[in-house]
């Protein structure tokens, strides 16, 4: 996948295709054939500090770890984005969604895993 600017975390997408963020800049959307569907910053309108790590739910929301801002925010298919974590983060990083609804993120600053 060419023209990424500085390409960090990658998710696959449940439907196919996959979700790439990209360091201080933006997080953008690919279907399976590599061809860029939208940047979730033009889509929500949402600007981001330093985004790091990305994951998708079981119902297609796609869901950003902020590393500057320290911040999870879920960006749904349709809505506007949720701020579902905004305090208890350090630096967040990776990131993993389990089929059960828990959200796993790997802070650096303090060498665990958080589990929402």
């Amino acid at each position: 996948v060419p023209n990424l600017q500085g390409p960090r975390y990658v998710s696959p997408v449940p439907r196919g295709g996959f979700v790439v963020s990209e360091e201080c800049g933006d997080v953008k959307v690919f279907m399976s054939s590599c061809k860029r569907l939208f940047s979730l910053s033009s889509k929500y309108g949402h600007q981001f500090g330093n985004p790091a790590g990305v994951c998708v739910d079981t119902d297609g929301s796609i869901l950003v770890a902020d590393e500057q801002r320290r911040t999870v925010h879920l960006f749904p298919e349709h809505g506007a984005p949720i701020c579902l974590v905004s305090t208890g983060l350090q630096r967040p990083a990776g990131m993993a969604c389990s089929s059960s609804g828990h959200l796993f993120v790997a802070d650096t600053v303090e060498n665990c895993v958080k589990v929402f």
